[in-house]
């Protein structure tokens, strides 16, 4: 089966194509640098083990056009084809081993600053007027998301940005999790994005969120006629040295701030957003009267 003119792997008995891989950031140098190691020992290891590249690109399923731009550090291979690559060269694990040097660099760096930075935080402050979160966002959700926007991304995209958002997931699994709090403006639940089966496991997955003891959702109703986040989203990030960073875009142009004076900024217009919404129990019971009449 070919995509974008690359032969891809099928999944035996799945009859479902896996994509190639991911392309690398040119202006990511870390990614570059990670991509480029790995490709050149994938490269060593078959001409070691006495295979070209058309031999090499039959026995491990996957186009001699695909098997050249991972070895030329163009591609960021999937973790099935470092899998495959170990078995037909006999590595012993040792190609296997390198998907953990290049499971971060699949994801752009901004998402890759950004989970590095929730991942520090010990509280977090998340207000989005346009969407829910995306550490709220079930796959399903932030997939048909993805497929919204145009242009149209590539399903090679669409799976790489939904992996990105599941990955920073990562910080409400931590040992020691952050204060999280969420508002969500009321009409960002109302929507029937993706369908009313992708809706309603959406509003299910905010209920059991929102169980956990560390995170608070609020909704704030459309019926409200004083909004303090009229002007835009916010995120405030604080960390456990006394530092924070935020961003909105009605502050510095939405580039991250840690000014004190724009922090406090920030965290004003977030309180009163927070005192402006349902308490989390209101909004609790509002998000399960709207998941019965969905």
């Amino acid at each position: 089966m070919s995509v974008n003119g690359e032969a891809v792997r099928v999944g035996p008995g799945t009859g479902r194509a896996d994509e190639p891989g991911w392309e690398v950031d040119p202006d990511d140098d870390w990614a570059l640098a990670v991509v480029a190691t790995v490709g050149r020992q994938l490269k060593l290891r078959r001409e070691a083990a006495g295979m070209r590249v058309p031999e090499f690109a039959v026995a491990v399923g996957y186009g001699e056009d695909l098997v050249y731009k991972i070895e030329s550090g163009k591609r960021i291979p999937r973790p099935e084809y470092l899998d495959t690559a170990d078995e037909v060269l006999g590595a012993g694990g040792l190609v296997a081993a390198m998907k953990e040097d290049v499971r971060k660099v699949r994801y752009p760096k901004k998402v890759r600053d950004l989970a590095q930075m929730e991942a520090r935080a010990v509280e977090v402050q998340l207000y989005d007027p346009v969407n829910l979160h995306g550490l709220l966002q079930t796959p399903e959700y932030a997939r048909a998301l993805f497929r919204m926007r145009r242009p149209r991304y590539a399903e090679e995209e669409i799976e790489r940005g939904v992996a990105a958002r599941v990955a920073r997931k990562a910080v409400f699994d931590r040992e020691a999790a952050p204060e999280l709090s969420f508002v969500q403006d009321e009409w960002t639940l109302r929507r029937r994005l993706g369908g009313l089966d992708v809706v309603r496991a959406q509003l299910e997955h905010l209920l059991t969120v929102a169980q956990l003891p560390n995170v608070e959702i609020q909704v704030m109703p459309m019926d409200r006629e004083e909004h303090a986040g009229a002007d835009g989203g916010i995120e405030v990030l604080k960390f456990d040295d006394g530092t924070a960073c935020g961003r909105s875009p009605a502050v510095a142009g939405g580039r991250p701030v840690t000014d004190p004076r724009q922090l406090r900024i920030l965290e004003l217009r977030y309180g009163i957003i927070r005192a402006q919404a349902l308490t989390p129990l209101e909004s609790t019971a509002f998000i399960e009267r709207l998941l019965g009449e969905t």
